[in-house]
């Protein structure tokens, strides 16, 4: 029997692909057409750019890249674990991507090339924040591995083989809320436009400063006699 996920880890689970759905389709829709989150597909684009010569698309796809993964790198240095666990300072990478997402918002506004790098700066913090937790691996900016653990386990149930309870409800939930927040996202854009990132800004932002309470509240706990 797989062991049961703490409450928190799926509700954090689902906000963020909540969050993830709502800026990954906010960059399809702006001024780039661009996804935000999606690096296999803007790896395979980056490829293309360079065999055709489109030097402006190289270097746009690049910036997003490396965007991504120096906002993974900044969430490396500052949670210095791979593993989810209460108590890391996840507070402070949710309020940062919280900024970065409504510094985005006015530079996309003004069709500027800096405005999807800060939010893919934002997801890269995102993902590698949720990495693992008790051997189930977490990622909520994209969905290609959980359809792919899906399409394992669907496997494995016709084989008559045990399927693994607490993976298969994690993909079934972070899919879920990453489509939500597409659909959400979407519904946003059309009515307030790039202002539709001021819900997953509020989202984290909320989130991270309510965690850095709750730490600090555990701390004075257990300093108080």
């Amino acid at each position: 029997m797989a062991e049961r996920l703490a409450t928190w880890v799926w509700v954090g689970a689902a906000a963020l692909a909540c969050v993830a759905g709502i800026v990954n389709v906010v960059g399809f829709l702006g001024f780039q057409h661009q996804a935000i989150t999606h690096l296999t597909g803007n790896t395979s684009l980056l490829a293309a750019a360079l065999v055709t010569g489109d030097w402006h698309a190289t270097a746009h796809l690049f910036a997003l890249m490396a965007a991504f993964v120096g906002g993974a790198m900044l969430s490396g240095l500052i949670i210095q674990d791979s593993a989810l666990r209460l108590g890391r300072r996840y507070g402070l990478v949710l309020t940062i991507e919280a900024l970065l997402l409504l510094i985005a918002i006015p530079l996309f506004e003004r069709q500027q090339l800096a405005g999807p790098i800060c939010a893919a700066i934002a997801c890269g913090l995102q993902n590698a924040m949720a990495t693992t937790y008790s051997n189930a691996v977490v990622r909520t900016s994209h969905v290609s591995g959980m359809f792919t653990d899906l399409g394992i386990m669907l496997g494995h149930a016709l084989r008559g083989m045990p399927v693994a309870q607490r993976r298969l409800g994690l993909c079934l939930l972070v899919i879920t809320f990453f489509f939500a927040g597409g659909l959400l996202g979407a519904w946003l854009f059309a009515s307030f436009r790039y202002a539709a990132l001021y819900f997953p800004a509020a989202l984290t932002g909320g989130t991270g400063l309510a965690y850095v309470a709750y730490r600090q509240h555990q701390r004075s706990r257990a300093t108080s006699p």
